[in-house]
């Protein structure tokens, strides 16, 4: 499957997250935090956090990140990886394309984190 798309450009305003439900290529729902940071870039990541089964769209976007509003773990937008406790595992990021006033994300192939 390729990317598909998630939303619209005026769906979200810098340091606003929203859930959107996607299908990767076996027909599983995948849920995914669509993020925007607070200088307008494009982020999608899984949208459950890895410490417990939490929306992490619910939490707050501040800068590049995401935190999780029932334990306060924060996750960098752009890596996944956990940068507050409790959570000590990344959550997979997913490639973002912006096609005119579209937001496409590939749920197929996540980011590599970097180590």
């Amino acid at each position: 499957m390729t990317a598909q798309p998630a939303c619209s450009v005026d769906d979200l305003g810098p340091e606003e997250a929203m859930l959107v439900e996607l299908a990767d290529a076996d027909g599983t729902t995948v849920p995914v935090a669509i993020a925007r940071d607070v200088d307008g870039g494009w982020h999608a990541i899984s949208d459950i956090c890895s410490h417990g089964q939490v929306s992490l769209s619910d939490g707050e976007v501040e800068g590049c990140l995401v935190e999780c509003w029932l334990h306060g773990s924060q996750f960098d937008l752009r890596s996944g990886k956990p940068l507050q406790l409790p959570a000590t595992q990344p959550v997979p990021v997913y490639p973002v394309t912006v096609d005119g006033d579209r937001i496409l994300v590939d749920v197929d192939e996540p980011l590599a984190i970097a180590s």
